[in-house]
C-alpha cells in the first residue's frame, strides 16, 4: 500500500447542487500545496472524503474521468459525517484520499451493447460510467438506461435524462414504484420493468446498481433472461471504512471489498459468503 494514500489531500468545494431533498452533489477542485492538481480515477471507483473533525466517509466518483476537471461527488445525508457535509458551502475545504478501489472494465465492456439498471442513489455511480460510454460512443453497441426510485422526486440527476436520450442508439427507461400526480411513465419496481423490458443477453452485458433487496430481484430476473454470470457486474459498497483493506470491516471471505471492489461481476460475488 502506498502510505500517502492515507494522508488526504484539500478538495476545495466549487458549487453544491442539490439531487434530491437529501442528496448534494459537490464539486470540488482537488488541491495539492495550494495549487490545484490533476485527479485521475476510473468510473466505478471511489474517495475517501473527510470533514475535519468529524471523521471520512467512502463516497462514490460521480463524475466523468472523459471530462477533465473538477470532481463531482453525490452525498447523501445519513450519519454525522454526511450531516457535517451538507452544512459546508463552496469555498469550504473536505479532506480527500483516493481513487481507491477498481473501477468498472471499460476496455472489456468495448464492443458490446450495455444494460444499465439503478434504483434511487445507486445511479450516482453508475452516472459517470454511463457518460463515459456516452462520450466514447463508437466504442459501445446499443445502450439501455433503466431507473428507477420510490417517486419523481427522487430520481437523481434528473437534468441528464434529455442528453441521454437523445445520444444514438440509446433508450432511457424511467419508472417510479407508485403513482403519483403528473408522472406520465412507467409504474413500478426496477426488477418489473426489467422482466417487461426482457432485454435478451446475446452480446449484453448487465450492470447493476441500487438497493440490496433490488439487486436480489434484478440479479434472480436476469440469470432466468440466461445472462451468463461473467455478463452482469454490479458494485458493493456497504461497510467500507478505511478504504485500504485495513481495517478489516469490509472484509468478507477472501475478498476485501474496499480493495478488491466495489465492482465485481456476478461470478466473483458467488465467491462470497451469502451472509454479506
Amino acid at each position: 500500500m502506498n502510505e500517502l494514500m492515507m494522508i488526504p489531500l484539500i478538495a476545495r468545494i466549487r458549487s453544491i447542487r442539490e439531487v434530491t431533498f437529501d442528496t448534494l452533489m459537490f464539486e470540488v477542485a482537488i488541491e495539492k500545496d495550494g495549487k490545484e492538481v490533476p485527479f485521475s480515477y476510473l468510473p466505478g471507483q471511489f474517495a475517501e472524503l473527510s470533514v475535519f473533525g468529524v471523521g471520512e466517509s467512502p463516497i462514490s466518483i460521480t463524475s466523468t474521468c472523459t471530462r477533465p476537471g473538477l470532481v463531482e461527488f453525490a452525498v447523501r445525508e445519513v450519519g454525522l459525517v454526511t450531516e457535517a457535509m451538507h452544512n459546508m458551502r463552496p469555498g469550504d475545504n473536505m479532506g480527500i484520499r483516493g481513487p481507491l478501489g477498481n473501477g468498472f472494465p471499460v476496455d472489456e465492456m468495448k464492443g458490446k451493447d450495455i444494460l444499465f439498471i439503478a434504483g434511487g442513489i445507486g445511479l450516482a455511480p453508475l452516472r459517470g460510467l454511463i457518460n463515459y460510454v456516452l462520450d466514447n460512443r463508437s466504442d459501445f453497441g446499443a445502450v439501455d438506461i433503466i431507473y428507477g426510485a420510490r417517486a419523481p422526486n427522487l430520481l437523481c440527476f434528473d437534468w441528464e435524462f434529455d442528453t441521454w436520450k437523445a445520444a444514438p442508439d440509446t433508450r432511457v427507461h424511467l419508472t417510479i414504484d407508485a403513482p403519483a400526480a403528473g408522472w406520465n411513465g412507467s409504474v413500478g419496481f426496477v426488477p418489473a420493468i426489467v422482466k417487461e423490458l426482457a432485454l435478451p443477453p446475446g452480446n449484453r452485458l448487465a450492470v447493476a446498481c441500487g438497493p440490496p433487496i433490488m439487486i436480489k430481484y434484478v440479479l434472480e430476473d436476469l440469470a432466468a433472461a440466461g445472462y451468463r454470470d461473467e455478463d452482469v457486474i454490479t458494485t458493493l459498497e456497504m461497510k467500507m471504512k478505511c478504504g485500504v483493506g485495513k481495517c478489516g470491516r469490509c472484509n468478507i471471505g477472501a475478498k476485501y471489498i474496499c480493495v478488491d471492489g466495489p465492482v465485481f461481476r456476478l461470478s466473483e460475488l458467488k465467491t462470497i459468503p451469502s451472509e454479506y
